[in-house]
């Protein structure tokens, strides 16, 4: 599958790429955005790694992570991903991973739901897959409300890297 920029009426969805290291070690610096995710601010060394995995996930799976921008003036938003991470959990995962994270900057603006709309819109069109899933920390209650509202349900509670986690799947539309 070849990458795809996506449009949406706010946004600009670039598949990422390396010029996108600096807004995201910034990103990955702030604790108020990492602390449902990794509990912490992530090193510079770590969101280089990071970035090296994003990009590798084009290229395995034909699918991987957005770059998300205001197409005003281009201000880095975040990302929004379609992942295989083949994580270690029971439930195992064995559909594509959808998640996503915006700069609190931008968060309660709406542009979380339209991006992942529009990755989920390509995924629909394009994934073999009956459904995709996300896992979210139950304190997230802000990524949990978004998940139900582009169509996401819980199945399953679970444990991740010692940590409650929240399965959620959404089936592909008929």
């Amino acid at each position: 599958m070849k990458t795809e920029t996506l449009k949406t009426e706010r946004l600009v969805l670039t598949p990422i790429a390396v010029s996108d290291l600096e807004p995201l070690i910034a990103l990955w610096a702030d604790e108020d955005f990492t602390r449902h995710i990794t509990g912490r601010a992530m090193t510079s060394e770590e969101v280089w790694f990071r970035l090296l995995r994003d990009l590798g996930q084009w290229s395995v799976a034909g699918y991987g992570s957005w770059t998300v921008r205001l197409s005003t003036d281009g201000a880095y938003l975040g990302n929004v991903s379609i992942l295989d991470h083949r994580r270690l959990i029971d439930p195992p995962l064995t559909d594509p991973e959808l998640g996503w994270g915006l700069s609190p900057a931008f968060q309660g603006k709406g542009y979380a739901a339209e991006a992942l709309s529009a990755v989920l819109a390509w995924a629909d069109a394009r994934l073999p897959a009956p459904r995709t899933v996300c896992m979210i920390s139950p304190e997230n209650l802000a990524s949990i409300r978004l998940a139900e509202r582009v169509g996401y349900r819980p199945y399953a509670t679970t444990t991740y890297k010692d940590g409650p986690v929240q399965l959620f799947e959404r089936p592909k539309p008929a």
